[in-house]
């Protein structure tokens, strides 16, 4: 080793903290040893890349499986620099991110997004792969750092001038680690995708160089947020309404962004997909159970006021508003609470308050604006939900 590299490991320290333990129980902190895991460590780095291009007023990132079985993910954000010489690692340079839990940095927020469960941030994949790089752009200069399973081989080193600014992280994946270091495309292209639509005009890109037959690239950008969610998912469904109904409103008691996109199909099974920060929460939560009794209080209160309900028939609850309805219920807050440590379903009651009044006033907003509709729609509800009259 050179004395250079002997000072600058005297002089900071450069191996992550926790890195022995993250590295004995992997699950703890990415959720598994397989793909699943494989994926999060990819979520991880790329989560950092999509807040700083949000934060800077937009762009985008770029994730691509190389050749060589390593994932690289760029962007071209103003670029974070490395902490200047002799800085204790306390700050928000990229060297810190690649060396302590995000958790730890800095609380999240609604403007945070989150494509990953867990939280850890890039260091994750700076301690679980057998090798890592990072490539800073900014000010007019190219600077480089290498990592060794979790310990910096240098400290950030000039590497030339640059003409453009952003973040290149890559890695590869630590065979000694994970079951399997192969990706996959289709899974990481879901979920790219998702996270384009959750967040309008953000644009990302997922390219695969490893087929034999040539490179294969995706690439997505959604200026309508929810409402293009909304419409993927019924592409090839028919629905009862010509449009997608979508809202978005701020609400502090909730300390948070709501935003919601609806519709109904001639089908009967209900899509519902919620997420909190633009992580998925499969299991649903306050801000689901808020957005169904929202629904509900909107058609029953349209209906009654319209005749199209009688005053002694039941109401239109939500079992009966949830047949043939497609929905996004998506949340941004400050201080997400989750049941559980996977963050399977969200908590909060004023979460849940938030979002049934936001629902309820928009939508009923929505439903007197266009009487019609709304008439289409009840009356769908009705018909496929009144029992028949020999069981009454």
């Amino acid at each position: 080793m050179t004395g250079g590299r002997s000072e600058y490991g005297a002089a900071r320290v450069t191996e992550v903290e926790g890195r022995e333990l993250m590295r004995k129980r992997p699950g703890m902190y990415v959720g598994s040893t397989g793909v699943y895991g494989l994926h999060q460590l990819v979520y991880e780095v790329a989560s950092r890349s999509v807040n700083e291009i949000l934060a800077s007023g937009g762009g985008c990132v770029d994730v691509t499986l190389t050749r060589d079985g390593g994932i690289r993910i760029a962007d071209d954000g103003p670029g974070i620099p490395f902490e200047a010489a002799g800085e204790a690692r306390v700050g928000d340079g990229l060297e810190t991110l690649l060396t302590r839990p995000e958790t730890e940095l800095r609380p999240g927020g609604r403007n945070t997004v989150r494509w990953s469960v867990y939280g850890v941030g890039p260091c994750a994949a700076t301690v679980m792969s057998s090798r890592l790089t990072a490539e800073v752009r900014c000010g007019g200069v190219r600077r480089v750092q290498e990592y060794a399973r979790g310990v910096a081989l240098a400290p950030p080193a000039a590497a030339g001038p640059a003409t453009d600014t952003g973040t290149t992280i890559a890695f590869w994946p630590d065979p000694d680690i994970f079951d399997t270091v192969e990706c996959s495309f289709a899974v990481l292209a879901g979920r790219v995708r998702e996270v384009a639509l959750l967040n309008r005009g953000l644009t990302l890109s997922l390219t695969d160089e490893r087929p034999v037959g040539g490179t294969r690239s995706v690439s997505f950008r959604y200026p309508d947020g929810a409402a293009d969610f909304v419409a993927l998912l019924d592409a090839e469904t028919e629905r009862v309404l010509p449009e997608v109904i979508a809202f978005e409103w701020e609400d502090e008691r909730m300390a948070g962004i709501a935003e919601v996109a609806l519709s109904w199909r001639s089908a009967r099974e209900e899509r519902v997909r919620s997420f909190a920060n633009s992580a998925p929460t499969p299991e649903g939560g306050t801000h689901e159970d808020g957005f169904r009794t929202g629904v509900a209080a909107a058609l029953t209160e349209h209906a009654l006021r319209h005749g199209l309900l009688k005053p002694d028939e039941p109401g239109l609850g939500a079992d009966r508003v949830g047949e043939g309805l497609t929905a996004v219920v998506s949340v941004r807050l400050d201080r997400p609470e989750h049941h559980g440590p996977t963050g399977a379903r969200l908590g909060g009651a004023t979460v849940r308050d938030g979002v049934e009044q936001g629902v309820r006033e928009h939508l009923g907003s929505w439903l007197d604006r266009h009487p019609e509709r709304a008439a289409a729609v009840i009356g769908r509800i009705t018909r496929d939900t009144d029992p028949d009259p020999d069981e009454r």
